[in-house]
């Protein structure tokens, strides 16, 4: 990888990454049900599969649709796991998945290392080979992941079983399987809510602007907390610039580096333009905390849950968080993004960050790291605990989807063949890097807004200028 690359993107909750949508999917959108399984076709989509056989490639190693984890009781091994989840090991939660594990597989030892800054750091380890044997894949190039990762399984075996494992596919070969996958949508209070009068929630930037100066007026709470400080909590808001904000599963992998304008303002209240004209907005009208240079993350988390904060913009990965940071978790709610499209409210669901295995571990350690994943992707619940939306087809998703009952999930469409390191290139070009941590650049339209000094349109007008400018760098056609 290109240093500039390596330096512009780092995986910011990867994509994070899909989510649903209420009402009907676009015309040759890939639909999914409510209850996470993928409908016809909707995960086999990735890149044109070569031929390549798992099978001959994993010799005498099972894939992971082959694997019987009642068959391999008695296996032995001594694996590292690398992972981003530093909460969840300061409190004790992966030494207890560890400890379950080892009650069915006593054999295989799990020695685990949680990365504070992991987007770079896993980057630079994985650049070292020091990393042990299963990791969370970072933001590398698709044609780079046979380097680096043992396949799991084919494509077409694993999108029988699991939801949202196109993310790392390669001809035909799947080389991570998400821990978790998120729901796009907002964190909201329901009782500041109900004080303030609102009986339905915002479905379109303009009824969220709305009602934020509705919670303003008639409760004390902070009507959007921007949680700028922290840094990476602003880059949340590029997970709702693909399906959300237009309702085109293509777009974020296939259409976004090939337009023109990708920036400009449609005039019906969705687009990339409406999706930040919320946050732009919500400052310069004073509807986010006094000083947005002093919010603090962990801090926000008890606020919501006593209802000093109405809403946050982040993925379904922070709904479990918020719950534990108080003593009212029955008053979080979590309800889609307020976008609608040609009459369909739509929320993108997908994949969390992916399981990997290295390629160059031993044999005896593939195979335990393979059964380590499958028993964390289907066993051990932590998906679910951590208010996931489900990995495993036909799998039960928390309560706390309740909102987006009726609605039809949308997963981005993988890039064509040919185009897989394009939106990697142009993130790295125009070092505007959306969803690959990108988080100064939102950061810009808070400051903006709060000061004065620049105009939504301006900042648009750069990004548009950088845009096109790495286009024309890069050799890469503007057809829409």
């Amino acid at each position: 990888m290109k240093l500039k690359k390596v330096l512009a993107i780092s995986l910011a909750s990867v994509m994070a990454l899909s989510f649903a949508a209420c009402g009907n999917a676009k015309t040759g959108a890939p639909a999914a049900t409510t209850d996470g399984s993928a409908a016809d076709g909707a995960e086999a989509t990735g890149g044109e599969s070569k031929g390549a056989d798992v099978a001959e490639v994993l010799g005498d190693i099972p894939s992971y649709t082959q694997l019987d984890l009642s068959q391999y009781g008695d296996t032995a091994g001594s694996i590292k796991f690398l992972h981003h989840k530093t909460d969840r090991a300061e409190d004790g939660t992966m030494d207890k998945l560890v400890a379950e594990f080892n009650k069915e597989f006593p054999n295989i030892k799990v020695e685990m290392e949680a990365v504070t800054d992991y987007a770079q750091d896993s980057l630079l380890r994985l650049s070292t080979g020091d990393w042990g044997d299963v990791m969370f894949i970072p933001a590398v190039d698709k044609v780079d992941l046979e380097q680096y990762f043992m396949p799991l399984d084919s494509l077409d075996n694993l999108s029988k079983e699991l939801n949202f494992v196109d993310t790392w596919e390669y001809n035909g070969l799947c080389y991570g399987i998400p821990y978790m996958a998120n729901a796009q949508g907002v964190l909201y209070n329901k009782a500041v809510f109900e004080k303030a009068g609102i009986n339905e929630l915002p479905k379109t930037p303009t009824e969220y602007l709305e009602d934020l100066k509705i919670i303003k007026e008639k409760t004390d709470a902070i009507p959007l907390y921007t949680n700028y400080a922290a840094g990476w909590t602003m880059g949340a808001w590029d997970a709702y610039i693909g399906n959300v904000s237009n309702g085109d599963d293509t777009f974020m992998q296939q259409k976004f580096v090939h337009t023109a304008e990708p920036f400009k303002d449609p005039g019906d209240d969705t687009g990339i333009y409406n999706l930040y004209r919320i946050l732009y907005d919500a400052v310069a009208q004073g509807l986010v905390e006094d000083d947005y240079t002093t919010t603090d993350w962990e801090s926000s988390k008890g606020m919501l849950n006593r209802g000093e904060i109405a809403t946050m913009v982040l993925g379904s990965w922070a709904y479990a968080q918020m719950q534990e940071a108080g003593d009212k978790p029955e008053d979080i709610g979590y309800m889609p993004f307020p976008m609608t499209v040609g009459g369909t409210q739509y929320v993108s669901a997908g994949g969390d960050y992916n399981y990997c295995i290295n390629v160059n571990s031993s044999d005896e350690n593939k195979l335990a790291s393979l059964i380590f994943v499958k028993w964390m992707v289907e066993k051990s619940n932590w998906c679910y605990n951590e208010g996931g939306y489900t990995v495993v087809k036909n799998g039960k998703n928390p309560d706390m989807y309740a909102a987006f009952d009726g609605c039809t999930v949308l997963s981005d469409a993988p890039s064509k063949p040919g185009e897989e390191t394009y939106l990697n290139d142009m993130n790295a070009e125009s070092e505007l890097s959306f969803n690959a941590g990108g988080n100064d650049k939102v950061q810009r339209i808070v400051e903006a807004a709060a000061t004065g000094s620049e105009k939504l349109d301006d900042i648009f007008a750069d990004w548009t200028k950088k845009w096109n400018e790495s286009q024309e760098e890069l050799g890469i056609s503007v057809d829409y």
